[in-house]
């Protein structure tokens, strides 16, 4: 099975690890894992800055960069999310490029997705001795509709105290340019959900978003919390290596 790891601006940039992960448990079940140069960004911050026209631009470099892959996988539901909901939107007044932003839909998968849905993977043989929480990030939950799929994952590691995380539905408070533009009330959210991931006592926060992750991170950190923060194909790589 061929698959492009579709890396996201934020992993690419500042947590590369997270992408060695994908890519290593790919391996392992035998993908054949490629990096197309080309790719950039998905367009998400323009296109929900209002600027459709860049956007498009640079949603048409991304379907160029994977058009001849078999499937497409990512490390973020939030970017995944884009390609699926509104990339059809964008161009929908251009036939040709409509069909091969749908190409693109049909192919593409959040990390945790492709495990389960497509290589039919839920347990990893990971071991993991930790209380762990669990933040579902909005765009993976709702535009995706991935809610069992991280769960089903991280109950099949031995050794994990799973807690379940209070008002786990509700936002971190980044949003992407909603952070920026609204930075009083995002600080509110993260200030509520840093709090509700200190009120489980976990050790260890898991996420699918590192946008998510990295603003939680943040403020846990600003208050002094020691609490490890990773993306959950981190912690899935790191305990099938505890084996």
């Amino acid at each position: 099975m061929k698959v492009s790891l579709f890396i996201t601006c934020l992993a690419d940039q500042m947590y590369p690890e997270v992408g060695e992960s994908v890519v290593r448990l790919l391996h392992r079940y035998g993908c054949e894992v490629d990096f197309p140069g080309s790719q950039t960004c998905c367009g998400q911050p323009a296109f929900n800055s209002g600027y459709q026209d860049e956007a498009r631009e640079v949603a048409r470099n991304l379907i160029r960069a994977f058009e001849h892959s078999d499937y497409v996988v990512s490390p973020s539901g939030s970017c995944t999310g884009m390609v699926h909901h509104y990339y059809p939107h964008l161009f929908q007044a251009e036939p040709e490029w409509a069909a091969k932003a749908e190409a693109l839909v049909n192919k593409t998968y959040e990390f945790t997705q492709f495990l389960v849905q497509v290589l039919g993977v839920t347990d990893v043989g990971a071991s993991f001795a930790a209380k762990v929480t669990y933040h579902p990030s909005c765009h993976a939950m709702r535009l995706l509709g991935v809610k069992d799929e991280p769960l089903q994952l991280l109950s099949e590691v031995q050794g994990v105290e799973y807690i379940d995380l209070p008002n786990k539905q509700d936002c971190c408070g980044f949003g992407g340019t909603f952070a920026v533009k609204m930075a009083d009330m995002s600080e509110a959210m993260v200030c509520e959900k840093a709090a509700c991931v200190c009120a489980t006592s976990a050790e260890v926060l898991v996420g699918t978003d590192m946008g998510c992750l990295m603003n939680i991170a943040g403020r846990l950190n600003k208050e002094g919390r020691n609490i490890r923060v990773m993306h959950l194909a981190q912690l899935l790589e790191e305990g099938s290596r505890n084996q």
